[in-house]
């Protein structure tokens, strides 16, 4: 193979596995997010939801269904997490070692997963505190 042929393959390698590491980063951080919704729901969420002026009465039934399974809601919050934000740094990482001409760099995708990653962090440090 020739120079050239390699680097277009690389190219196009590339790019498809910064999509399938972005999708699997924002999947479990979305799983872990709503777990630590609901590990929250009983105790957490209706004080901060409270002191910031917001009626969080609507968490009560949530918290009932929640409530018995707190501690595995919690685990899976922080698996989900944890996983998610390992790749959302791997990805990073790759992104700095990218290929010249290559499509890398940070994406709406990932702004908005790291965000998401920040508030299921809180919201499953709450649930830990509150539990």
């Amino acid at each position: 193979m020739t120079k050239i042929t390699e680097n277009a393959e690389r190219e196009a390698i590339i790019p498809a596995r910064t999509i399938a590491s972005e999708t699997g980063a924002t999947l479990l951080v979305v799983g872990g997010l709503a777990s630590a919704f609901g590990a929250a729901s009983c105790c957490a969420l209706p004080v901060v939801l409270g002191s910031l002026g917001i009626a969080g009465a609507w968490l009560g039934g949530l918290a009932v269904l929640a409530g018995p399974y707190r501690p595995e809601l919690l685990a899976v919050a922080v698996v989900g997490l944890v996983a998610g934000g390992g790749l959302l740094f791997w990805h990073r990482r790759t992104a700095i070692t990218c290929v010249p001409g290559a499509a890398c760099g940070h994406s709406v995708r990932t702004t908005l997963t790291t965000g998401a990653l920040c508030v299921g962090a809180i919201l499953t440090a709450l649930g830990f505190v509150f539990a």
